[in-house]
């Protein structure tokens, strides 16, 4: 019974806080009135409720949406930060497929295919630049590598 209040008990007191510290006019941190930090504030919830409610399941949302406001807190603020959001999504997405297979013991093949289209979204250029796919006219192949994506998502739907 303890183990379900978690959840629910997170998420009023992030909310509360939130709130409280905007009606105040707390200006200390003006940039964290956004979007973002509610959803910092869900995932937080859903990674409680998956470690101390041993609610293993949750850890998988609690990483995507705590990740995710923590991007676009740091994207466009922290220069060291990826600008490319979908491929930083995805990595974000990658990470909480490991951080499930650690607690469940399944979706390490998800963890390890988002992990691989991460890096190949982050990394296009430098990884084009590598191979020197530009120059040789293998830029068209490089160009249509999603196609080769949507064949394995068949061969394995089919598979099924």
């Amino acid at each position: 019974m303890r183990s379900q209040r978690i959840f629910p008990g997170i998420i009023l007191i992030g909310f509360g806080a939130y709130f409280l510290l905007q009606q105040i006019g707390m200006t200390l941190f003006p940039a964290f009135f956004t979007w973002p930090t509610l959803m910092i504030i869900v995932g937080i919830a859903f990674l409680g409720q998956s470690y101390s409610g041993n609610d293993s399941e949750a850890v998988l949302p609690g990483v995507i949406m705590t990740g995710f406001g923590f991007h676009f807190h740091l994207v466009g603020h922290v220069s060291f930060w990826p600008q490319n959001t979908i491929g930083m999504l995805i990595l974000i997405i990658s990470i909480g497929f490991f951080l499930r297979f650690q607690k469940t013991g399944s979706g390490l093949f998800q963890a390890f295919l988002f992990l691989i289209v991460a890096v190949l979204l982050l990394f296009y250029d430098k990884i084009a630049g590598y191979f020197g796919l530009l120059q040789n006219g293998m830029s068209l192949v490089w160009k249509f590598w999603p196609v080769l994506l949507i064949l394995i998502g068949i061969y394995f739907k089919k598979k099924k």
